[in-house]
Parts: structure tokens; sequence; C-alpha cells
């Protein structure tokens, strides 16, 4: 896409797995130049991770491809003298630094803020951690489960019998992914009023109870214990999962007129008359019974039938989708949400890649290439470096070596 909104910013990406990935994805989906930097003979430890162990052990695992489309892959031993100032020289010339080490790691190895600062005055540092760089948890490795478990999300997750349950995919990685992409676009618009750079320490637990949004403030506000509630919202009645004749239906008659609406379709218009379901209150209080009432009706039709007719009157209502069916959906095939890039190293495949659900100027974002090789751009580390620096000089090439971090 031509001007993406990010275009000319150059990240150098440190991080692994999927919170800093997935960050450095949103960021390349805008236009952004991401280079991971990864660790010599291994890197990002994703490339290892995935359903398929040909791939796993090839160093192109399906969690790493999902996330690393349209970035280039230098290896660099950030404890060998050489690299280092390699690294140095790209830090100078980057708009962003990323990293998800545990905290303090980087400081280890020398590029604490105060050097990365006077390396780069502009630079925005972001760096992701399981509890962020201060506190008494600071120190302790954390992975998505770990920070879901802390921030209450699984408590309230399943029903009174089942909970706590586990969300059923990363939620904390990627809410902290989501959360760091925005704190670094909106520090990349700050530095363009001052000129300065800033750090970033974004904790993923505080920005999954952030998330959580009503959850968490309905307790702070109102003094209220949240509960599971399996398939239902506690915000309002009818709002949550149905029977129909062939499955199950989803509908969110959050409103007064739906839940009206919903009557008069079922047939049911005695309902909205009824003292247990007069207002959103009453309907709240006496919610197992109105359920009750309304999955007799809606056992008469199948869900897709449902799915057609209620919308149709202001009510919304749609099935529950296995993940094949929903990557599959029309909504999604007629927004190119998914993008066929190359499969690295074999001419033959692809990988579908997708994008973030944001449509600019009308035209969706596409990664800018495949996902790379480990390595696959060693090579021409010293025309990058020479670029990002505007220099004429080019340093020595990189030399790959072993390295722990």
């Amino acid at each position: 896409m031509e001007k993406s909104p990010l275009c000319g910013i150059r990240v150098l990406d440190l991080t692994n797995v999927l919170a800093g990935p997935y960050c450095s994805y949103q960021l390349m989906l805008f236009g952004a130049e991401v280079v991971k930097v990864e660790v010599p003979g291994s890197g990002d430890l994703a490339r290892h991770l995935g359903p398929d162990p040909e791939l796993n052990r090839a160093g192109i695992g399906a969690s790493f491809l999902a996330q690393n489309a349209g970035k280039k892959s230098i290896e660099l031993d950030l404890k060998d003298a050489e690299q280092r100032g390699m690294f140095e020289d790209m830090i100078r010339g980057a708009d962003v630094l990323l990293e998800n080490f545990r905290a303090g790691v980087l400081a280890r190895l020398g590029f604490d803020w105060d050097h990365l600062r006077s390396l780069n005055p502009g630079l925005v540092y972001c760096a992701i951690s399981g509890f962020g760089q201060t506190g008494p948890m600071s120190q302790a490795p954390a992975y998505d489960q770990i920070i879901q478990g802390l921030s209450g999300m699984m408590s309230i997750t399943g029903t009174e019998e089942t909970a706590p349950l586990r969300v059923g995919f990363p939620v904390c990685d990627t809410v902290g992914g989501l959360m760091a992409a925005l704190s670094i676009s909106a520090a990349l618009v700050g530095r363009e009023r001052t000129g300065e750079g800033c750090f970033l320490d974004l904790s993923m637990l505080e920005a999954s109870i952030s998330a959580m949004g009503w959850t968490v403030s309905h307790y702070l506000i109102s003094g209220a214990l949240p509960t599971p509630m399996g398939q239902q919202n506690v915000t309002a009645a009818p709002s949550g999962t149905f029977d129909t004749a062939d499955g199950l239906l989803n509908i969110a008659a959050n409103r007064q007129a739906q839940f009206e609406k919903l009557c008069e379709l079922l047939g049911r218009v005695d309902l909205m008359t009824d003292a247990r379901f007069a207002d959103r209150e009453a309907r709240k209080r006496n919610r197992d019974a109105l359920n009750d009432e309304l999955n007799r009706e809606l056992r008469t039709r199948t869900a897709a039938e449902w799915e057609r007719l209620l919308p149709g009157v202001g009510v919304p209502a749609a099935r529950i989708l296995s993940v094949p069916q929903a990557v599959g959906s029309e909504q999604l095939a007629h927004r190119g949400f998914f993008t066929d890039v190359p499969f690295p190293g074999d001419a033959d495949r692809v990988v579908r890649a997708s994008s973030n659900g944001v449509l600019v100027n009308g035209e969706a974002l596409r990664p800018s290439g495949a996902p790379p090789t480990l390595g696959e751009h060693n090579a021409d580390s010293r025309d990058l470096i020479a670029r990002w620096l505007d220099a004429e000089e080019l340093p020595v090439p990189v030399a790959a070596a072993e390295d722990e971090r």
C-alpha cells in the first residue's frame, strides 16, 4: 500500500513467541520496516512451535509463520563485541526498539535506557514483560496462562461448576501486543512534536486487567463481585446462548426495543407485559425463567433460520461457528482479511496470513512479503545499516555466533 501510515518507520524487533512479534506484525501491516534481531542458530522460539513437527524442526513452525510475514531476519550475538557495534549502529538508525525479555536482561547486556538514549535521543524503546520492569514480581517468569490466572480472567470464565477456565487462545499475549503497538504509535506521534523518544514499560498483567473493562470497574465502582456466568451476559437479558432446532445461537437483545422485537417475532408478546420481564433489571433477576420461555420458541427453527430472521428486525443474533467456518466466511473474504504470501523456501506453497481488521482508505492492510528464514537477511545487513544511517562506508558483515539470552 502506498503511503501507509507508518511508512519509513524502522523497527528493531528482539522479541520472541507472541506478544512482541504480534506487536511488530501490527506495525509492519501499517507500513513499518521490521528487522528481527535473532539469536544465531536458533532464533525466535516460535520457529520451533506449532502442530507440524517437520516445520518445527526446520525453524519455520506454524506459530512463527502466523506473526512474522513481511519482516526481515538478521542474526546477532549481543555478547560479541563486533556484533554489539553493529547493533549499536542499527539503534542509531532505528525509530523503535522492541523487546520482551525478562525485566533488566537488555540492561545487563549493556543496553539500558540511558545508553540507548545516548545512541539515539529519538528512539522509542518498548519493553514488554509479564509484570513490568519494577515491583516485587518484575523478575518472575510469565506466560499467557500465568497472566490469565493472575488477572482474574480465568475466575470468571466458564460456569460456577466449571470455572476457573483458561480462555481458548493466548488472549493476554495478544492484548499485550496490541497495547504495545498502540503505545509505540502514540510515542511516535509525540516524538513528532518534541523530537524526543521515550521508554515504554509495558506490563502484560496490567494491560490484561485494563482490557477486562466492565468486569473490573463494576467491582471497583459498585462492589459487585464478578462471577462466572458461562454463556450469559451479566449486563443484560436476554443476552447469551440459546437453543434452536439444530444447535446453539447467540442472541444479544440488550435494549428494550430489541427485546420487544424478539418477543414479537417469536409470537410471544405476552412476555413484554409479564412483570418478571418488564424492564432490564427485572429480566436480569429472572434470567433463567425468561431463557426457558425463549428456548421453547427458538427450538422450532434452525439456527441458520433465526440468524436470517432476527437481524432482519434489528435483533443481534448469529450462530456459533467453528474456527474453520469462521475463517471461511464470506464477510472476511469480502474484506480481504487473508492474504497468501510465499512460503519460506518452498515456491510451491503459500502461507495464508491475516490482516488486522483495519481498512485504510478502503484497502486492507497486507504483509509486505514472506516470513523470513533464520538469518535470511544477514548478507544484506551491511547495506541495511548503511541505509539506516545514510552512510557511505559499510560495516563488516554479520558473523553467526552462538548466543544465549
